[in-house]
């Protein structure tokens, strides 16, 4: 039997990355960036383009026009806070945005890391933004980093 395994290499020596940030619940976004950049930094120190836009909403236009671009980045990390509120509105939001996101990754065949917490409330979303459970930001960025290795080997 022949076989091959393609296991993505957690370098991101010699890559481009796009980071798309919402401003809104900032408190919790700015420390998903952070993580982010830390990981990014640690695994290579690639050349890095951080876009703030205001909200999670704008984040798949803004993504859609970065891959479109001949000069566009080898991947891109999105990441947001859509917190959930007394409507069904943070649902429908994050359901629009995922999906969103998904097609871009498909059509351009560029990772598109998912670093969008859509937590009940403020201290779930901080406790995922680097305080309890890790950094969700961090897992975007060797996720990100992971995927495109995989694509390359391709």
């Amino acid at each position: 039997m022949m076989m091959r395994e393609v296991r993505g290499e957690m370098t991101a020596v010699g890559k481009h990355f796009a980071v798309v940030v919402s401003r809104w619940n900032e408190l919790v976004t700015k420390e998903l960036l952070a993580g982010a950049l830390d990981e990014l930094a640690r695994h290579g120190d690639p050349e890095v383009t951080v876009i703030h836009v205001p909200g999670t909403w704008e984040i798949p236009p803004v993504i859609s026009e970065l891959l479109s671009r001949p000069d566009r980045p080898d991947a891109v990390i999105a990441l947001g806070c859509i917190m959930q509120g007394q409507t069904p509105h943070a649902k429908i939001l994050g359901g629009d945005v995922g999906g969103a996101l998904m097609g871009l990754q498909t059509q351009y065949a560029r990772p598109v890391a998912w670093g969008i917490l859509t937590p009940d409330t403020q201290d779930q979303a901080l406790d995922r933004a680097g305080l309890k459970f890790g950094n969700k930001g961090r897992e975007a960025a060797l996720a990100a980093i992971e995927t495109l290795s995989v694509i390359d080997q391709l």
